[in-house]
């Protein structure tokens, strides 16, 4: 049978997300470790399977689920627990670009791929690269195992024309970018549904053509 996500640990969130003080969560530890141990095992699970596909860096959930407690040090917001359970999957190798993360979160849940923080000068060499071969990028956005899984290529962007480019080029839209990735998000009946490993795990691999062109890059 096939690693799930129980229906439990989806409760569990929700009521953390209605009671985010220590003095609950201590009196709920035990449907914490229950819950993280559900992700424990579903996230080990993913990762045998996505090495079949990709290679991937982590050998384990434990060194790809985040902490739940949040850091509140400089944050306005003190609540102490993430209402949420997730966390990224690195590529092996400094030849294979671009990295996976996945959320589960009641009514929030996604999988992700692509770049959510580019360094300078890797953003400066993704945005030449659209400013030279920007027909390129039309024909691989158009690709259709990432339109059908993921839609629109997402992340945020620059108000106005990033210096040094010209804001008359064709691909000026894609030129204001600072992240590059795609997204798909999960009802919480598809979170829970029997197959939704083999979800995830086909959600991550339609990504591989924007991670192949980018690894070339």
């Amino acid at each position: 049978m096939p690693a799930v996500i129980e229906k439990s640990t989806l409760q569990f969130l929700k009521s953390l997300a209605k009671n985010n003080n220590r003095d609950w969560f201590n009196d709920n530890k035990d449907k914490y470790l229950a819950s993280l141990e559900n992700l424990t095992t579903f996230v080990d699970a993913l990762l045998i399977e996505m090495n079949k596909h990709d290679q991937i860096e982590n050998p384990n959930a434990k060194q790809v689920l985040m902490r739940i407690y949040r850091d509140t040090r400089f944050s306005k917001d003190k609540t102490p627990y993430k209402t949420y359970m997730g966390g990224g999957i690195d590529r092996a190798t400094k030849k294979l670009r671009g990295g996976y993360y996945l959320h589960i979160e009641p009514g929030n849940s996604m999988a992700c791929g692509g770049f959510y923080g580019p360094n300078p000068a890797d953003l400066l060499r993704i945005r030449k690269d659209i400013e030279l071969n920007y027909k390129e990028w039309e024909k691989l956005l158009k690709n259709k195992s990432l339109l059908n899984t993921y839609g629109q290529i997402q992340g945020e962007t620059l108000a106005s024309c990033p210096k040094g480019f010209s804001k008359d080029h064709p691909a000026i839209e894609l030129l204001k970018h600072k992240q590059f990735y795609f997204q798909r998000n999960f009802t919480d009946a598809e979170v829970l549904d029997k197959n939704f490993l083999k979800t995830v795990n086909q959600t991550f691999k339609n990504v591989r053509p924007f991670f192949d062109y980018m690894s070339e890059v």
